[in-house]
């Protein structure tokens, strides 16, 4: 297990797809384990793959060390409710930086384990926001996409801003 390197807005990985696992191996294992350190480090709650650079649909949530860690591999919207709920969202690559975002408040999820077997099931609160939020980073989407032009440009000078300050420290 190991902490690897962020990969930080605005790097062009973070718009591109991730490719779907199809190798179920001690590697998937391990790269989910060094997702979790990577995440816990951070700090985050949620982290894919793309985030350290690795183009695979793969992505860790542990919404608190209570609740307990889950692994998604290949993890697709299979519904959606009606009903929206706003909250405030960031990324671990791009420390620092929230904005609230409309999501649908309940998802259906499919996804495999570690082991290729095949799941599906419902989400809602927390867990839902987030696996939106990480589903959309495997499909390409940064998280500021989802905000309007205006708080996309806002959120991104505020980081820029932030980065410099951080570089003269």
């Amino acid at each position: 297990m190991a902490i690897r390197p962020l990969v930080r807005f605005p790097d062009p990985i973070l718009n591109r797809e991730a490719q779907t696992v199809d190798r179920f191996d001690a590697a998937l294992k391990a790269l989910a384990d060094d997702l979790l350190d990577t995440m816990r480090a951070a700090p985050g709650i949620g982290i894919t793959a793309p985030h350290i650079g690795i183009l695979q649909r793969l992505t860790v949530i542990e919404l608190t060390r209570e609740s307990g860690v889950r692994v998604f591999v290949n993890p697709e919207i299979v519904s959606r409710s009606s009903h929206m709920v706003r909250h405030a969202e960031g990324s671990v690559s791009m420390p620092g930086i929230s904005e609230d975002i409309e999501r649908p408040a309940t998802v259906r999820v499919r996804y495999q384990t570690l082991d290729g077997n095949a799941v599906e099931e419902d989400a809602d609160g927390l867990m839902a926001i987030c696996l939106q939020h990480e589903i959309d980073q495997l499909n390409g989407i940064f998280w500021t996409q989802r905000l309007s032009r205006l708080k996309r440009e806002r959120a991104v000078k505020r980081f820029e801003k932030a980065t410099r300050e951080m570089a003269r420290s």
